[in-house]
């Protein structure tokens, strides 16, 4: 009769790491394919939130939810510090240009004076900015960080919401939204 020199609990600790290797990539495979830029937001269908602040280009002025209404538009959260704002303001800027869409600005967590001189610099594509400083208003609108763009329809409903990044790529999947919104707006 053979000794067994790997009593029942040695296989089962042998077999704990396989498992805990299995479960972690059964974990990351649920989330590849998924799209890091379309992060849900829990206020879409909802309208914008009740807010009161001040323009960034005129400290005196102040905006509200009411000056949204009326167009379909991109709220678009951005501040200087931000890299990805910087790489994608230059397409905004053409965004504005070349299809006429309505860009709101929300300058979050900024300094006036960079944030105006930033838009003298390369361009102002924002209708208007709405200057956030302790960014309260990036706070009701669930903001995790900078840049974010909400698509906003005329009546002031949050219809869809891009995380990172608007460039060529993801104005792609905002635009048929954008332009069904436009549509039904001028019938």
């Amino acid at each position: 009769m053979s000794e067994d020199k790997h009593p029942s609990w040695q296989r089962l600790l042998l077999l704990i790491p396989v498992l805990l290797a299995f479960g972690l990539g059964l974990f990351l495979y649920q989330g590849l394919g998924k799209d890091p830029n379309k992060l849900e937001s829990s206020l879409l269908g909802q309208q914008v939130p009740d807010f009161i602040g001040e323009s960034l280009a005129e400290p005196v002025r102040a905006i509200s939810r009411a000056d949204i209404l009326g167009t379909p538009s991109l709220l678009n959260v951005w501040a200087t510090w931000c890299p990805t704002c910087k790489a994608e303001h230059a397409y905004l800027n053409e965004l504005v240009a070349r299809e006429g869409v309505r860009i709101i600005g929300v300058n979050y967590h900024d300094q006036r004076g960079p944030a105006q001189e930033w838009l003298v610099r390369l361009g102002n594509p924002y209708a208007f900015s709405i200057y956030d400083p302790k960014g309260q208003l990036g706070i009701e609108l669930g903001v995790i960080g900078a840049p974010e763009t909400y698509l906003v329809d005329a009546d002031g409903t949050i219809v869809d919401k891009l995380t990172g990044e608007l460039n060529e790529r993801t104005w792609a999947q905002l635009k048929p939204q954008y332009e069904a919104l436009m549509a039904r707006q001028s019938q």
